[in-house]
């Protein structure tokens, strides 16, 4: 199979980015899943980083059982992984197949924190993005007894009885250091 160009390889991110899936499959025909995987402009961000950011669900369905599970956890010159592009951008559908996609990182996409020292939750919480931010903390691992160490997107559970309160109330340290509520499980 022939290697893509330069000039190929920046196409076929810029059907990523605009949504082509028609081009997006063409490319993938013609150069192979690898040269697909292996794509990224300047900044380090890859083809998955180009259709999350932009919200293209088909190429993501298109692409991600194509590619490493280990390109859902790439970060680019910034850090940031297609998840915070995503979560910056308010896409719950791409953020939701990112996270439940079968055998890629799941929950721990969401404790990879960027340059800025922010989380793709922390990213929701910037964009004020409160359904993106719920679901993140919904899908967050939670750790009973931890180092008691917080940093920004951090989750404490309260020690309160699920069956009686109906769920647990949880406590985030937005990216302003504010303090928020949130209960999960309400009836």
């Amino acid at each position: 199979m022939a290697s893509p160009t330069t000039d190929e390889k920046d196409d076929f991110l810029l059907s990523c980015r605009y949504g082509d899936l028609d081009d997006v499959k063409q490319f993938v025909a013609q150069f192979g899943t690898a040269a697909a995987a292996e794509a990224t402009d300047d900044n380090g961000n890859t083809a998955l980083h180009m259709l999350c950011g932009n919200g293209h669900a088909d190429l993501l369905d298109f692409l991600l059982p194509l590619v490493p599970a280990s390109l859902l956890a790439a970060q680019n010159i910034s850090q940031s992984t297609p998840l915070h592009w995503a979560a910056l951008n308010s896409h719950l559908e791409i953020v939701k197949k990112l996270v439940q996609f079968p055998g890629g990182p799941g929950g721990d996409l969401i404790d990879i924190k960027n340059a800025a020292g922010r989380s793709p939750l922390g990213e929701a919480e910037l964009a004020g993005w409160d359904d993106g931010a719920q679901w993140l903390v919904q899908m967050m691992k939670l750790e009973p007894g931890g180092d008691g160490k917080e940093t920004e997107g951090d989750v404490e559970a309260e020690d309160t009885d699920v069956a009686s309160t109906g769920g647990i109330e949880i406590h985030i340290e937005d990216a302003d250091g504010q303090m928020a509520k949130m209960r999960i499980g309400d009836p």
